[in-house]
């Protein structure tokens, strides 16, 4: 109890006659209870409330940092996705140029034989097969430059 309070019971102790003095000590003692009940439940209120506040602004400085560290991870996800797309891209560009460079060194070289195209033992002429000295073609049967028909006849 405050001490304004304390004076003014002793006060009206000293000056209540004494049949009343009993019956103001009980009052006065409830009073002092109440009042003092009435305190620590404003006190305990007022605490609680303070801590309610407290907890809600740490929930929301929680929030958003939650949420502002999960558009850091989005964006580094992505940027991370866009360079593995990139290196995708130049791995692809890289892979079709060395096929072209491949395929066009193929073409220029000579032709390697495949099994389909070796000769096998049916086509590969007998004696039967050879010119005679009589079939081979004469310095008389040769063309000449007369018998070469010109482009413009």
């Amino acid at each position: 109890m405050s001490n304004p309070g304390k004076k003014i019971a002793k006060k009206v102790m000293e000056h209540a006659p004494e049949p009343v003095k009993d019956k103001v000590k009980e009052k006065v003692k409830e009073k002092v209870v109440d009042d003092f009940q009435d305190n620590v439940q404003v006190g305990i209120q007022s605490k609680v409330t303070e801590a309610a506040e407290k907890l809600e602004t740490t929930k929301d400085e929680n929030a958003d940092k939650v949420h502002s560290k999960a558009e850091d991870a989005k964006e580094k996800v992505q940027d991370v996705l866009l360079s593995v797309r990139e290196k995708l891209g130049n791995a692809k560009e890289a892979g079709e140029e060395f096929q072209e460079k491949v395929s066009s060194s193929t073409k220029s070289r000579k032709k390697i034989k495949g099994v389909g195209s070796i000769k096998s033992a049916t086509n590969i002429k007998s004696s039967m097969n050879i010119k005679s000295s009589t079939e081979i073609k004469s310095s008389e049967n040769i063309k000449s430059s007369k018998d070469i028909k010109s482009m413009t006849s």
